[in-house]
């Protein structure tokens, strides 16, 4: 090459250096051939085949694992991409203990006598590495929502003693009163409508744990739980998994029970249910006793399951930034087969998530079309066991193949908009971090806007693989279909939310529909893509904004490694 070329290379890789390295607007004509493969077909092609017959509803620790372990494996090598792992593999082994419980449970309140049905009336689990535990004649405590809340002045407990007790705790947050309107929630107090992570069962039970508690049983209710008890009889009611050696410090017996059954418990016991309720959505509430006792057994059948997330890596084009990172997330697995069903047993996951998955193996498709490769690397990785309690996610972040200190953001993708395009895009956890903002710029050159979470109340920001990344401090972007549809009727996008939950959330139906379209989700995975790449090329981190509870994680890990 001769100088005058060379020159004339450096000129236009400077320019390209400057359009890209801020936090402004990227040269749209390096990104025109990586968006341009985003598209229906490829998504489509993906989903049909994860969520087929073929791979049996993708549980941990069956064959369906192993036909979409190697699938994802063979699309990320055809891509072109790394291997994720170090060690010259796509696969970081994810150790777990899979449970499938056999409960009895008997409540004696006064001088009545309950035989539970499993799973009807209630579902049960240990996760104690063991064959079974017992609990016996356990006193039965109503504990309200379970919540000790310093910031917000409040504690459910109030220094009872509740060891070797079994507590009835009510699910979601304290539904706490405006002062000035009953009509409304006071906003000050857990964030008004939207749940905080004092509202999911996960801190119920792990609150329990720290009391001492023999059992923690939560009160279903559909409106609060955000799912009706269906979801629940379906997903605790099989074979379930914890990450090995950890569930030692558990309380030894978690599980729910219906609302149906606890109000004639209540009434047993000569407690008037709704009116304990109500006293429950003040700070005065203390623990109120059921006058009975529960007698649990839990059998449990234990295996050893070697489960897997799969990894890929596009290593950065800058030698002195190739080692910081943005990770894109989905989970691959869902709930598999229950033989116990009659007519279709297997749970193929189509929304949940085979889309999600193929949705980041579009976008990962996109990256490898730059002819650049950003400044940072970007990984690609797919979890197992989310269904389980968001563990493959978990497990990564707490055995990091690459430093979270390095990591400048995660970008989750669970479930995709199949129902056409949107005017907007909805961002569970909106205010949370500098990658809004991001997402909001990108956004409007779509001619979209950026719009919060429309059922708050039902917690997804805690409901998905990204929360595992944010509790360690990496900023999280989850974002979720947009509800403004072009050329449909207003409440066209929440009537179809609420009748997927009602219709398909976690049940054997959630396939692939006749009427979707997914020209809606090829434009969030656009906006997605290049919401990475402006991250893998900036010159800024994304940052967790003031008053977030994951701030003070990050801000400490970043001053560590300075």
């Amino acid at each position: 090459m001769s100088i005058n070329l060379r020159k004339l290379a450096l000129a236009l890789s400077l320019v390209a250096f400057v359009a890209c390295s801020g936090d402004g607007e990227p040269d749209r004509s390096a990104l025109e051939p990586a968006l341009a493969s985003i598209d229906t077909g490829t998504m489509l092609a993906h989903i049909r085949t994860l969520a087929s017959d073929a791979f049996e509803g993708r549980a941990p620790g069956t064959a369906g694992e192993d036909s979409t372990v190697n699938y994802l494996v063979a699309q990320f090598k055809q891509l072109g991409l790394a291997p994720g792992n170090p060690d010259g593999s796509f696969l970081q082994n994810v150790e777990l203990v899979g449970f499938r419980a056999q409960p009895r449970a008997t409540f004696k309140i006064s001088d009545r006598t309950f035989q539970l049905r499993f799973p009807d009336d209630y579902v049960a689990v240990s996760r104690h590495d063991t064959s079974q535990i017992d609990v016996v004649n356990s006193e039965i405590v109503f504990v309200g929502y379970g919540v000790e809340a310093p910031e917000y002045g409040w504690d459910d407990y109030k220094g009872a003693d509740l060891r070797g007790k079994t507590l009835l705790v009510l699910v979601n947050d304290p539904p706490v009163p405006d002062p000035n309107d009953s009509t409304q929630l006071d906003s000050t107090m857990f964030k008004g409508r939207a749940m905080t992570y004092y509202g999911r069962w996960t801190y119920k039970y792990e609150i329990a744990s720290k009391k001492g508690a023999a059992a923690a049983i939560i009160i279903h209710e559909t409106g609060p739980a955000g799912y009706p008890y269906e979801v629940v009889k379906g997903s605790w009611g099989r074979e379930n998994f914890d990450i090995a050696g950890s569930g030692s410090g558990r309380v030894p017996v978690e599980g729910w029970i219906t609302e149906q059954k606890a109000r004639e418990l209540f009434l047993a016991a000569g407690r008037d249910f709704d009116g304990l309720k109500a006293a429950a959505r003040r700070k005065d509430f203390t623990p109120v006793p059921l006058f009975g006792t529960a007698t649990i057994q839990v059998r449990n059948s234990v295996r050893r399951v070697y489960s897997r997330n799969v990894i890929a890596k596009l290593e950065g084009s800058d030698p002195d930034l190739r080692n910081e990172y943005v990770i894109y997330t989905a989970h691959w697995d869902h709930l598999g087969r229950d033989t116990t069903l009659e007519g279709d047993q297997i749970f193929n996951g189509a929304l949940d998530n085979a889309s999600g998955t193929a949705q980041m193996l579009a976008i990962a498709k996109a990256f490898t079309k730059l002819p650049t490769a950003p400044r940072r690397s970007v990984l690609f990785l797919a979890v197992t066991a989310e269904e389980q309690g968001l563990l493959g996610a978990r497990y990564y972040a707490k055995n990091p193949l690459y430093p979270l200190e390095k990591t400048l953001a995660n970008i989750n993708i669970d479930g995709i908009n199949q129902w056409g395009r949107t005017r907007d895009i909805v961002v569970i956890g909106l205010g949370n971090s500098t990658l809004d903002d991001i997402l909001a710029r990108v956004a409007q050159e779509q001619g979209r806007t950026i719009a919060p979470d429309p059922e708050p109340e039902k917690g997804f920001f805690y409901r998905s693989d990204h929360f595992e990344f944010a509790k360690l401090g990496v900023p999280a972007l989850y974002t979720d279909a947009g509800i403004e549809y072009l050329d449909k009727p207003p409440g066209f996008g929440q009537a179809k939310r609420a009748e997927y939950t009602a219709n398909d959330y976690h049940k054997p139906s959630d396939e692939i529909k006749p009427d979707w379209d997914l020209s809606g989700a090829v434009e969030d995975a656009k906006l997605l893509f290049e919401v990475g790449y402006r991250v893998a090329q900036g010159r800024s981190w994304p940052q967790w904004k003031a008053g977030t509870e994951f701030k003070a994680v990050r801000d400490s890990a970043l001053a560590t490694r300075r």
